[in-house]
């Protein structure tokens, strides 16, 4: 059985989403955010030392009395399940990961990777700058009042000169590359898409799609996707 470590309004949406493409039973174990920080709670670090979501562990293949695979990470995630399950349940699920050494492949690869590796770097900056002097309520404010005026527009120069022309850089990129196909990785769903639907859900629910039409439409053949559906309706809808 794999279970899946999922903490509410996460990054751990995407992994219900694939086992629910790939239809594989699983067990659902769901944690609460801490009220004060927003942080992941400490019951997570007695899985994986990290603490941090999405985490499943896995005894398809332990043997008698042995321990089961634990596997953290998202995008290490959704490799190994695709690697291991995908065409095994009921249903074709092998388009999910394209053929070894074609274009499709270099593709699902890339996306799978830029997801974490490139774009969530300038959403979490903008996160933390725009933070600076709004305190969080009811914990510690993170600047005291006196320099939040300074910190204020720290975090204007900082998203006007590296954040936002950043992302604006991204949307345009991948918006060129979804115009003449219907994925990421060519005409079928991937691991990639399932990976990068984050973010952009990030990026729809802040600032919006505007000016990118090709993702817009990608992103609603995603929530048209049934088993999708079915993963918001066991995980929640995620608020971002």
């Amino acid at each position: 059985m794999i279970t899946v470590h999922h903490l509410e309004n996460s990054r751990s949406q995407r992994i219900l989403w694939l086992l629910e493409e790939l239809n594989l039973e699983y067990r659902l174990q769901t944690y609460a955010r801490d009220s004060n920080s927003m942080r992941a709670p400490k019951a997570l670090k007695e899985i994986h030392p990290l603490g941090k979501a999405p985490i499943i562990t896995d005894t398809t293949l332990a043997g008698e009395n042995a321990e089961p695979v634990v596997v953290a990470e998202s995008g290490a995630i959704i490799e190994y399940l695709i690697d291991l399950y995908a065409g095994q349940g009921s249903g074709s699920t092998a388009h999910l990961r394209p053929p070894a050494g074609s274009q499709a492949e270099r593709d699902y690869r890339f996306w799978l990777h830029f997801a974490e590796g490139s774009a969530m770097l300038p959403l979490m900056l903008r996160l933390v700058f725009s933070r600076l002097d709004k305190p969080p309520v009811p914990y510690k404010p993170p600047v005291p009042w006196l320099v939040r005026p300074i910190a204020r527009k720290l975090a204007k120069g900082v998203n006007d000169s590296f954040i936002s022309p950043e992302i604006k850089a991204h949307l345009a990129y991948m918006d060129t590359c979804l115009e003449h196909r219907q994925w990421l990785a060519g005409d079928s769903l991937t691991g990639a898409d399932i990976q990068m639907s984050f973010p952009i859900q990030a990026l729809d629910a802040r600032q919006g799609l505007k000016n990118h039409p090709n993702i817009q439409e990608w992103l609603a053949r995603i929530r048209q996707r049934e088993a999708f559906q079915r993963a918001v309706a066991k995980g929640g809808e995620l608020a971002l």
